[in-house]
């Protein structure tokens, strides 16, 4: 920084040396404007289901590796009207969900690095998040850890789709704050969790209700404090997905009612359940994606 008294000096060489020199006019090549075209079109058919509070992304998690689980899994998204599909950041995996969908591609990781092969093969949103796996380990992360991840992640990947998972072990109101602070580095979504610290004491529909609380209470405080989406993850099924879109929330977020189920048509079956409770359809976004990359 120039000291007190000589910023106008400064400033008047500067312009006098700027004078003096032929004006270089900074040109983009057409291909790098149709790109950036092409991902901002491909962004706004991802964020569509949001802005129109009827997302429904399906989930087979983020240590699951099994190629005939995850394709059974988004065979199920795609066949049973979800508007997502959520998988390990693999570009094998990624490759393959392409093959059976035209459903945007999410994939999921704690390591911002591990994303740029996925997103290579075709991922069309990254996520921050689904812990679960870490917890069962006795892992947690903490909110400045997250905000961590979360500049990493935007640094490497300014344009994509970015959603952050808010860790449910965090006190409703940190969960909060975490996502203010989240909004503020960029994240495009913001998704909740709490599936795992609820244990419901009742049976039928009293127990699913009493398995979303934590999940429902967190959508519910945050979609409140800010101006993003919010997606409702973790614990829900056709119950408690409306409720979720009630409390706030753009979207929910499904995993292990449909991942842990061992037939496809059983997993089909749950997600147009939850898609019809959600009075959700899948057609716009794949078509939406389809314009996009034809």
């Amino acid at each position: 920084m120039a000291a007190p008294g000589s910023i106008g000096l400064l400033q008047v060489q500067s312009f006098a040396a700027a004078k003096c020199r032929p004006v270089a006019v900074s040109r983009r090549p057409v291909f790098a404007v149709r790109a950036s075209a092409a991902s901002a079109a491909t962004k706004d058919a991802v964020l569509r289901p949001f802005r129109e509070n009827r997302a429904l992304k399906i989930i087979s998690g983020l240590q699951n590796f099994d190629r005939n689980n995850v394709a059974s899994v988004v065979t199920a998204a795609d066949k049973g009207g979800a508007t997502h599909v959520d998988i390990a950041c693999d570009q094998d995996l990624v490759k393959l969900a392409l093959e059976l969908t035209n459903l945007p591609i999410c994939v999921s990781s704690v390591d911002p690095s591990a994303f740029q092969s996925a997103v290579e093969a075709g991922a069309q949103m990254i996520e921050i998040g689904n812990y679960d796996s870490f917890y069962e380990e006795g892992i947690e992360f903490s909110s400045e850890q997250i905000l961590t991840l979360t500049r990493e992640t935007r640094k490497m990947f300014p344009d994509i789709t970015l959603s952050v998972t808010v860790p449910h072990t965090l006190s409703l109101p940190d969960q909060t704050r975490l996502a203010e602070l989240l909004e503020e580095e960029g994240a495009d979504i913001i998704q909740t969790e709490g599936g795992k610290c609820s244990s419901p004491t009742k049976p039928g529909v009293l127990g699913l209700i009493e398995k979303a609380t934590p999940t429902l209470a967190a959508a519910y405080s945050i979609s409140r404090a800010v101006g993003i989406p919010v997606m409702c993850a973790s614990g829900l099924s056709s119950v408690t997905a409306p409720m979720a879109v009630t409390a706030g929330a753009a979207g929910v977020g499904v995993g292990s009612a449909i991942n842990k189920l061992n037939d496809v048509v059983a997993m089909i079956a749950e997600v147009r359940s939850i898609a019809e409770a959600l009075g959700t359809s899948s057609r716009n976004v794949s078509e939406d994606l389809r314009t996009v990359h034809h």
